[in-house]
């Protein structure tokens, strides 16, 4: 299997596991700060990513080098998950996964701000239809929403998070410096963790953990190991390998994986019109992967 193919399926696996951190997000999002639970998921996800490196590539001296690399992708990341829990206690599932789907327009920009990584035509008209089928969702096909911007506080905190989740993505490649994924993802998890332990102490310190309900626990868990570890691992992994625009098109995957995540725990089905959506956002993602001439992807940085 080639590079770039490995790069896809991680972003195939990455599209599923971040669905679910949507339908258990909502479940627990006003039952516990967002701060408190950012900084619980980065801590466990940070010692089992931390294990993960030592069982593999170990954690050379090299890694250690400008260290305020960390710091910038670690506090970029923390502020993505800790808008994302507050737009949560709002917004429904479905359209915050929605949201999360406008995050490769955005990526495609800070590709070309950050690397000059070039959007072919196929490409943006790609984005386009992924963009037209987030709003489709989130405005509900309400043509009177969309002329009076009517959509809930929840879309627009979590649009912002989204926001730094497209900042992220080639900030990884231009970043690293050969550090393997693994490693590279530890150094970033723990920064994060260190930022959020002091940017969120009052929060942490205020929540009852002993007494916290299970399905707390549950959801810390799969966000922490699933959506948290293994995503990163995944993202980091595939942005050494695709361009960043690609990358983040999975993120078109996710409000159809939701939809999935969520008559599996139960909950309500949604609509014929947001499936029309979700179909609208698959097709930009079978687009934005057609084999295209253009700019290549950075290629990978050499270790020193």
């Amino acid at each position: 299997m080639s590079q770039q193919a490995r790069g896809h399926l991680a972003m195939l696996i990455f599209s599923a596991l971040v669905a679910g951190s949507f339908s258990l997000g909502s479940l627990i999002a006003n039952q516990i700060a967002p701060e408190a639970i950012t900084a619980a998921r980065f801590g466990i996800a940070s010692v089992v990513i931390g294990g993960a490196a030592l069982m593999t590539t170990g954690l050379p001296r090299s890694a250690a080098q400008a260290p305020w690399r960390y710091l910038v992708l670690g506090g970029v990341f923390a502020a993505y998950f800790v808008l994302m829990f507050y737009g949560l206690k709002t917004a429904p599932p479905v359209n915050a996964a929605a949201v999360f789907t406008l995050t490769p327009v955005m990526a495609a920009f800070a590709g070309w701000i950050l690397l000059r990584q070039i959007t072919t035509p196929r490409m943006a008209l790609a984005l386009t239809l992924g963009a037209v089928g987030a709003l489709w969702v989130i405005f509900r096909a309400d043509w009177q929403a969309v002329r009076a911007f009517d959509i809930g506080q929840g879309e627009i905190i979590y649009f912002w998070g989204c926001v730094a989740h497209a900042l992220y993505t080639p900030l990884v490649r231009k970043l690293n410096r050969g550090e393997p994924a693994v490693v590279f993802t530890f150094g970033t998890l723990l920064a994060g963790c260190l930022m959020l332990t002091i940017y969120g102490w009052s929060e942490i310190r205020a929540t009852d953990w002993t007494n916290l309900p299970a399905i707390v626990w549950v959801g810390l868990i799969y966000v922490s190991v699933f959506a948290t570890a293994a995503s990163f691992v995944l993202v980091q992994y595939s942005t050494l390998r695709l361009p960043s625009a690609k990358v983040m098109a999975y993120t078109y995957l996710v409000p159809s994986w939701v939809i999935l995540w969520e008559i599996s725990l139960g909950q309500q089905a949604v609509g014929p019109v947001v499936y029309f959506g979700a179909g609208l956002t698959i097709l930009a993602l079978v687009l934005l992967l057609k084999s295209e001439e253009g700019k290549p992807a950075r290629p990978l940085p050499q270790a020193d």
